[in-house]
């Protein structure tokens, strides 16, 4: 039934382009989509092995820089009067680089932080995220700092013997984002179904047991942080192809609290909370702007997610997903009682 139910909604989200005529809401639902990616991969850390990543957004920018710079090319001068130059590689080259990239950086930090858990990682990671925006910010020669990298080329598919395929239009780069996005679900639901998904929910519910019967706890950690990690420098990769512009403002901690609130609204814990999370706080701006000022937007955003979480605590679907089953099961138990009085009757 959830493979049934999983592969119709993927067939929705397909068919929009084909009745939905407006570019204003096409973009908004690809860049909705790529943060939807990226709040799938925090879910990873925070919905199933318990750890509040507040840095999230370092590797979803360093996704973005490393694909950026990887299809433009840089030429970087050393003291000596040395330099680093590198040609312009193939946009796909780029986002691949940036899910190696993103993931050996979540590595590095896993390794650091997952020792100091608690309110220690989350200081570890926001500071780490600091620490990357500052480099992007500071490092003109490389990143050109506040001006920003520009003219980033688009994401281009090879196609053998007839060349290759540039993803420039709106249309291509909504598939393209569904695409990672259905290949990230896919992923991630393999992952937490798995006997590692298994140890990480034991660590998140009770760390003392899991260690008990064998579970290492930091190499778990590590490996869930590195995924993570890449998946958010694959969504920053397509965010940076996309928009085909960057500057140090990717690494802004606005960014990071869209996806915690993605995940906390549409159910931490669970694949799809993410998902319809996202799409409804991706997508509020762009129904609010017409009839409210940036001032009554944030408050109305704000006044939303108190009503879900005071309404649904656990999040929209967890929550319907309990009172679904807590349904379900009134009715099965109702169901042979009343059967039984009506025989009973006609007995009678």
């Amino acid at each position: 039934m959830r493979s049934g139910v999983a592969i119709l909604t993927v067939a929705a989200f397909a068919s929009v382009p084909l009745w939905l005529r407006d570019p204003y809401l096409l973009n908004a639902l690809i860049t909705t989509g790529i943060f939807i990616i990226a709040a799938m991969s925090l879910n990873l850390l925070l919905g199933f092995t318990g750890q509040l990543s507040l840095g999230h957004v370092a590797f979803f920018g360093i996704g973005a820089y490393t694909s950026a710079l990887t299809s433009l090319g840089f030429d970087v001068p050393l003291p000596g009067g040395l330099h680093v130059v590198h040609d312009p590689w193939p946009p796909i080259a780029g986002f691949a680089l940036a899910v190696v990239i993103a993931g050996l950086c979540g590595y590095f930090v896993g390794r650091l932080s997952f020792r100091v858990r608690g309110a220690y990682f989350v200081i570890v990671t926001i500071s780490f995220a600091e620490v990357v925006r500052l480099v992007a910010l500071n490092w003109v020669e490389l990143t050109q700092g506040p001006l920003a990298l520009n003219n980033i080329p688009s994401i281009a598919l090879p196609l053998p013997g007839f060349g290759e395929l540039v993803l420039r239009t709106k249309l291509q780069n909504y598939y393209l984002v569904l695409a990672v996005a259905v290949t990230a679900y896919a992923l991630i639901s393999r992952l937490v179904n798995s006997h590692f998904g298994r140890a990480m929910r034991g660590l998140m519910e009770n760390e003392a047991l899991a260690i008990s019967v064998g579970i290492d706890v930091t190499r778990t950690l590590t490996l869930a942080a590195v995924i993570s990690a890449a998946i958010a420098g694959a969504a920053g990769s397509l965010y940076a192809h996309y928009i085909r512009i960057i500057d140090p403002e990717v690494f802004a901690f606005i960014n990071t609290v869209t996806m915690v609130i993605m995940v906390i609204s549409g159910g931490k814990g669970s694949l799809a909370g993410p998902v319809v999370g996202g799409l409804i706080f991706g997508l509020m701006p762009v129904f609010l702007r017409p009839i409210m000022t940036p001032e009554a937007q944030w408050i109305a955003y704000g006044g939303v997610l108190i009503v879900i979480l005071f309404v649904l605590p656990r999040g929209i679907v967890p929550s319907l997903m309990q009172r679904f089953a807590k349904g379900r099961k009134e009715v099965r138990a109702v169901g042979p009682v009343a059967f039984s009085k009506s025989s009973a009757e006609e007995h009678a």
